[in-house]
């Protein structure tokens, strides 16, 4: 079993971006996001009513990482500290092989290359740093580019397991087909 603790939270940059923790000003930024028709189409939550309810999400976020039950990032312009979208590992299995990968990004950054870049990163350091065997992530059938991107990634659809609900799939990428490490610059 693998011991993690993600207290202080890995923080990154890449070429565009950088990857930090969550804090209270992302209160604006988070409802922006978690409130937007156009990203929510694809979850299954309830629309945030305002920027209360982004600090309550933000400070069950932070106790959560706290508690090592999941990491979460806020993802930001090299230039720029606004939030424009978040990714985020959890759902780990007890032995601490496998997680889940989320992410999300506001519709105004889509289209641009951001998510690809920061979940390359993210791929890399769960793979590299917690030694993850196997990363899943749950799209809806209907979402081209959440699929796009995982595929992109090297994601391949997993047909062996099925999800509860009818119109997502699960997609897997095993530490065992990746063979490029990643360039980022990683800070603690």
């Amino acid at each position: 079993m693998n011991a993690i603790s993600f207290t202080p939270l890995a923080t990154f940059t890449t070429t565009r971006l950088n990857l930090r923790s969550l804090t209270y000003s992302d209160d604006k930024a988070i409802y922006a996001i978690r409130s937007n028709e156009q990203v929510n189409k694809y979850t299954n939550r309830q629309k945030q009513n305002g920027p209360e309810d982004a600090r309550d999400f933000i400070e069950r976020v932070n106790d959560g990482i706290r508690r090592n039950r999941w990491i979460y990032w806020a993802i930001c312009l090299k230039d720029d500290p606004a939030l424009i979208g978040t990714i985020c590992v959890w759902n780990f299995s007890n032995r601490k092989t496998l997680a889940e990968i989320g992410y999300e990004l506001h519709p105004s950054f889509q289209g641009q290359g951001i998510m690809s870049e920061a979940i390359k990163c993210i791929i890399d350091y769960c793979f590299t740093v917690l030694h993850l065997e196997t990363l899943d992530a749950y799209t809806r059938k209907d979402n081209n580019s959440s699929i796009r991107l995982l595929e992109n990634n090297n994601f391949v659809q997993n047909n062996e397991r099925k999800d509860e609900e009818d119109n997502m799939v699960i997609y897997t990428l095993l530490r065992s087909n990746q063979n490029t490490p990643l360039n980022h610059d990683e800070s603690m």
